[in-house]
C-alpha cells in the first residue's frame, strides 16, 4: 500500500500535548518526507482538528455547543484519503473509543495500513494525574473516593482509556501485532526527549527531520492546589458559572498559568500502601502484552511504580492530597487570589469604558 496510517489513541497524561505540539511545529518538514499530521479546515491546526475528530467519532461535545464537531470525522479520513506516505493521526481520548467506533474507524481505513500506538506510563505518576485533570475539568470529589472507585469498579471512565490489555484488545482486532506498538514512558529521571525518539522510532521519523522542539506541556498542579481547586469547584456548584467559564477562568487561567506552575507545589503520589494493588495489576498488564506478542518500544519495567523516598527517620515521603495543611493550602490561595484580582484588573478597563459611554449617551439623552 502506498498509505500507511498510525492512529496514536493516547493513553491521557502520558505526554500526548508534547508529541503533538512537536508534530504541529514540525508539519511542513515533515511533509518533506512524506509524513503528514493533517491540519484542519481553514489551516486548523493538526492536533485540534484532531480533537474535534475524535469527539466527532466518540459522539462527544466536549469544548463547545451541542454539535460542534460534527462531520469533523469524515473531514479527517477524506483528507487522510488524499495522502500519500506515512500519515498519523492522534488524540489521547481516542484511547476510551468503543469496539463499535473503533470498528468504524478502521472501515473508514480499510484502504490502508493501519497501526495503532499507544502510550502507558506507570500507575504512580498516572493514578494522580488523572485525578488532578478532573479537579481541572471541575469535578469535586475527593482522592479517597477515586483511588476507592478505581480499586472496586473496572467500568469507571478511568480503566476505559487507561486499562493497557482493555484498551489494546479493543483498538488491536483485525490487526496483526507488528502493527500494535505499545511505547512506555521513561522514568523521570530519563534523558530529556527519549519519549519523542521512542515515538518516532515507531512511526518512521528520524529525530532530525523535526528539530524544532515543543515547550507546550499540560501541566499538574501540586498538592496543596488541587486540594483548593477541588474546594473551589464544590464553592461553585449551583452557581451561574458555565463550564466554557470554568474552562477559561478556572482550568486554563487559574491552573495552567498559575497554580500548577508553582515551584514548590508537592507532587501527588500514589499512597504506599496502594503500591501492592497497582503492581498487581501492571503484573496483569505485562502477561497480556507478552502473550498477545505486540511491539514494545521502551521498557516494561517502566510501567511499575517507583517506591518513594524515605525522610532521614525512615519514613515514606508521602502527603495526603485530601489533608495539604493549612499553610500550604494557604499559599496556594494566595497565588490564586492574586491571579483572579490580575484578570479582573486587566478585564476591569474595557467594561468601564463601556459603562461611560452608556452614562454618556443616558446624559445626552435626558438633556434632549
Amino acid at each position: 500500500m502506498s498509505r500507511v496510517v498510525y492512529i496514536h489513541i493516547g493513553a491521557p497524561k502520558t505526554g500526548t500535548t508534547y508529541l503533538q505540539d512537536r508534530l504541529d511545529l514540525n508539519g511542513h518538514a515533515l511533509r518533506q518526507h512524506d509524513i503528514h499530521f493533517p491540519t484542519g479546515p481553514l489551516g486548523l491546526q493538526a492536533s485540534a482538528s484532531h480533537f474535534k475528530a475524535a469527539l466527532d467519532l466518540m459522539g462527544m461535545d466536549w469544548g463547545g455547543a451541542p454539535g460542534h464537531s460534527q462531520g469533523h470525522w469524515d473531514a479527517l479520513m477524506k483528507r487522510v484519503r488524499r495522502l500519500d506516505g506515512t500519515v498519523l493521526v492522534s488524540h489521547e481520548i481516542l484511547a476510551a473509543a468503543s469496539s463499535e467506533q473503533v470498528e468504524r474507524a478502521m472501515r473508514d481505513l480499510g484502504d490502508c495500513e493501519v497501526h495503532v500506538v499507544y502510550s502507558a506510563r506507570d500507575l504512580a505518576r498516572q493514578v494522580p494525574a488523572v485525578w488532578q485533570e478532573s479537579i481541572k475539568q471541575g469535578r469535586r470529589w475527593s482522592f479517597r473516593k477515586y483511588l476507592l472507585e478505581l480499586q472496586q469498579r473496572p467500568d469507571v471512565n478511568f480503566w476505559k482509556s487507561q486499562s493497557l490489555p482493555g484498551v489494546l484488545s479493543r483498538w488491536s482486532a483485525g490487526l496483526t501485532p507488528d502493527r500494535v506498538h505499545l511505547i512506555t514512558v521513561p522514568k523521570p529521571d530519563a534523558p530529556s526527549g527519549l519519549l519523542w525518539e521512542r515515538f518516532c522510532g515507531v512511526v518512521g521519523i528520524k529525530p532530525d527531520w523535526a528539530r524544532q522542539d515543543s515547550t507546550r506541556v499540560n501541566p499538574s498542579m501540586g498538592v496543596a492546589e488541587t486540594a483548593l481547586v477541588r474546594r473551589l469547584n464544590k464553592r461553585l456548584r449551583g452557581s451561574d458559572v458555565s463550564r466554557e467559564d470554568h474552562r477559561v477562568l478556572v482550568k486554563e487561567m487559574l491552573v495552567q498559568r498559575n497554580l500548577a506552575n508553582r515551584v514548590d507545589r508537592r507532587k501527588a503520589t500514589l499512597p504506599p500502601r496502594l503500591y501492592p494493588w497497582a503492581c498487581g495489576v501492571v503484573d496483569e498488564w505485562v502477561d497480556w502484552v507478552e502473550g498477545a506478542g505486540i511491539d514494545v518500544v521502551g521498557d516494561l519495567d517502566e510501567l511499575y511504580p517507583t517506591p518513594l523516598p524515605e525522610s532521614p527517620t525512615g519514613r515514606t515521603k508521602w502527603v495526603n492530597p485530601d489533608r495539604p495543611g493549612n499553610r500550604q493550602l494557604a499559599k496556594a490561595a494566595l497565588v490564586g487570589l492574586a491571579a483572579m484580582t490580575e484578570e479582573a484588573a486587566r478585564r476591569t478597563p474595557a467594561e468601564h469604558q463601556l459603562t461611560h459611554r452608556v452614562s454618556r449617551v443616558a446624559r445626552r439623552l435626558r438633556r434632549s
